[in-house]
């Protein structure tokens, strides 16, 4: 059996620190920092006798692990409603535990009555809302264009940018909502920007997936 090379372990090293270089969440950069010390000690164990790099690598490791570790316990303590773990599960995904109890605590669950109107046409929209039950009617220029099921993300390709909603979105039934005003979701981005760029995620799929549907029903249209 030829012998391990225990670089292959110092390339390891470099690929860890790459992946933590793209890392946006911080549990994973630490994750990745802790590996890659982990990986660098093999090395020095294996090759450096180096007793000042050694240590150093070890005290490196040990801080990361530590950080991870106490983040994981922080994070096994925050509970979600069944409501909010299905807005986790659907939208925010990328979010840790933590960011994503920090981030549905900027909004708020009410029940709406059907006929109520979440955004207007031509306008900007006023919140960013989450259809957890219920159905809506999408309008433009007065004609039906679309409708949006329960699980849907409402006012996601406007919200952060401020532009005009191009249909209007009124409730078909009685609904069950969450949601966070749009200046408020703003701000709250603006100083989290780690929370923004996973949240940039779960809204272009939620805007891929709207895309996909109205292809379809377009696709079953018998032509004129």
């Amino acid at each position: 059996m030829t012998d391990f090379d225990p670089l292959w372990f110092g390339y390891g090293a470099l690929f860890a620190l790459l992946a933590a270089s793209f890392a946006t969440r911080i549990d994973r950069v630490r994750m990745g920092l802790a590996v890659a010390a982990l990986m660098g000690l093999l090395v020095a164990f294996a090759t450096w006798h180096n007793l000042g790099l050694t240590l150093l690598l070890l005290l490196v490791f040990l801080a990361n692990a530590g950080l991870l570790l106490r983040l994981w316990l922080h994070d096994a303590r925050i509970n979600f409603s069944s409501e909010e773990q299905e807005l986790r599960r659907l939208h925010f995904d990328g979010l840790n535990p933590s960011s994503a109890r920090r981030l549905i605590d900027q909004g708020h669950w009410i029940s709406a009555k059907r006929g109520e109107v979440l955004i207007r046409e031509s306008q900007a929209a006023p919140s960013l809302f989450y259809l957890a039950r219920g159905a809506a009617s999408v309008h433009r220029d007065g004609k039906e264009v679309g409708s949006v099921v329960d699980g849907a993300l409402i006012g996601e390709a406007t919200v952060l940018d401020g532009s005009n909603a191009t249909g209007t979105v009124t409730l078909k039934d009685n609904a069950r909502l969450w949601f966070v005003p749009a200046a408020a979701l703003r701000s709250y981005l603006a100083a989290n920007p780690d929370i923004a760029a996973a949240l940039h995620e779960g809204f272009a799929r939620a805007l891929r997936g709207k895309l996909a549907n109205a292809n379809t029903r377009l696709s079953d249209t018998v032509p004129l």
